[in-house]
């Protein structure tokens, strides 16, 4: 970000009358808080039978239900086929969207279908590579569930693909296209909060469930769980229920918390300051309390160091996961400036622009006698500064969507369904999906290795 991105030339954009003065009522106030709501339009025309999308869905887990249910929301698209390697979830899908669905638990049938238009992906991490590919080969659209990648070198093997086919592909970091972010985004640009130094992001869980440890159905056998399938290319392990239905707890077929959540905090993060990721990252912590077979940490701490670029100066990144937070649940996302913060949800935008205090208290001044104190004194109030500094002013404005809004996961398909029928571009297209699971799979690489590991942000590789 340019020398001119600083409170002062912020605050002279808006009373100059930028787009966003409305915004601000009581900027020359004085300290304040105010309340905005953030609109976005749709351009929802109605389609024939004819013009419809037709969608698959290769992954019917907890996710895809999800993905499915949204996008089915939207105008113009139709389930017409599901597949997954237990056959509950086969049956789960007939209860959810029809009878009349095709059913299989061989995703290559779906992709040889001529009547699909899309497939979402939404199996587990260490098949998304290869059927992402498949299936934008196969001449189809793909929606694949974040993160894009289990290991660093798929990921160019998917763009390589995807440039070649010149294909659909919106990897599914559903926070990315919400109106938080856009607001953040803006505000980041216009200078808000001055020259970016830190971002916090943390996820705290304190259930099972939340620990990834799901419920594995009774009727689940060798009859109704295609195990070998599941386990693909990865090491041969004997017929286990709790790696194909908790399988986020084992390296063969997961990322850890980092390619579950950190990957989440990149791609929000990339997005709102245009940047193109960290150059190193440090990661520790451990399994302290779900010692249930998994071979992953259910803690995990890495700090990131991000380079200076046209967008951004130098900053560091902070980042966390606890599964076991006694405290209670709950998350956050922080940009913090050297002129204020922004607290980032998909829902809300939170802008903070606290007192710098630059007029020395009498913590400081104690040491001097009172004489030497009334001169010094005397010297800031000659200088003007708290009067001519409006950044001094405490203010605080919270950008909030409206009731009715359709939420960021909707306004992700959105983008992928307009992008199909020609009406832009994906806003989270391979390579930016690579550069937020890569950024992402460095923590676990440095945790497993108990070293710091380099990334070049730009070429996408390992240093």
């Amino acid at each position: 970000m340019g020398k001119n991105k600083t409170r002062r030339s912020f605050i002279k954009k808006l009373t100059l009358g930028s787009s966003i003065v409305s915004s601000f009522p009581y900027l020359l106030s004085g300290a304040y808080r105010q309340k905005i709501k953030l609109d976005r339009t749709y351009a929802l025309e109605p389609f024939s039978a004819n013009d419809q999308i037709n969608l698959a869905l290769i992954g019917c887990g907890i996710q895809g239900i999800i993905d499915v249910n949204v996008a089915l929301e939207l105008t113009g698209i139709k389930l017409v086929a599901v597949c997954d390697l237990y056959k509950g979830r086969l049956e789960r899908a007939k209860e959810l969207w029809g009878t009349d669905l095709f059913i299989s638990r061989d995703y290559r049938i779906i992709l040889d279908r001529t009547d699909i238009d899309a497939v979402i992906i939404a199996t587990p991490d260490h098949w998304h590579k290869k059927i992402t590919i498949e299936a934008m080969k196969s001449g189809k659209a793909v929606y694949c569930e974040k993160p894009m990648v289990q290991n660093f070198t798929e990921g160019h093997e998917i763009i390589k693909v995807y440039n070649k086919t010149g294909s659909v592909c919106q990897i599914g970091s559903q926070r990315m296209s919400s109106l938080g972010n856009q607001k953040a985004k803006e505000l980041y640009k216009d200078g808000a909060i001055g020259e970016l130094i830190l971002l916090d992001f943390y996820n705290d869980r304190y259930s099972a469930e939340g620990a990834w440890q799901y419920p594995i159905p009774p009727d689940a056998s060798p009859d109704t769980v295609d195990f070998d399938f599941f386990i693909g290319e990865t090491t041969k392990v004997p017929y286990d229920l709790k790696r194909f239905f908790r399988w986020r707890n084992y390296q063969d077929y997961g990322t850890g918390v980092a390619g579950d959540m950190f990957v989440h905090a990149f791609s929000s993060l990339n997005y709102i300051i245009s940047s193109n990721g960290p150059k190193r990252a440090l990661s520790t912590g451990g399994l302290r309390y779900w010692k249930d077979g998994r071979n992953v940490p259910d803690i995990n701490l890495c700090l990131y160091d991000y380079p200076e670029t046209k967008t951004h100066k130098a900053f560091n990144a902070s980042m966390r996961v606890n599964f076991i937070s006694g405290s209670g649940g709950g998350g956050g996302f922080k940009l913090i400036g050297t002129e204020g913060a922004m607290e980032v949800s998909s829902n809300s935008c939170k802008l903070i622009r606290p007192k710098k205090g630059i007029i020395p208290s009498s913590y400081s001044m104690n040491a001097f006698t009172e004489k030497i104190q009334k001169k010094i004194t005397e010297n800031y109030k000659n200088k003007n500064i708290e009067k001519n500094d409006l950044a001094s002013n405490n203010s605080e404005s919270l950008y909030e969507v409206p009731a009715e809004y359709k939420g960021a996961r909707y306004d992700h398909f959105y983008n992928f369904f307009q992008a199909i029928r020609g009406k832009g571009k994906v806003i989270q297209d391979p390579t930016f999906g690579l550069r937020a699971a890569g950024a992402a799979l460095l923590a676990n690489k440095s945790y497993f290795e108990k070293r710091p590991v380099n990334w070049n942000p730009e070429t996408m590789m390992l240093v």
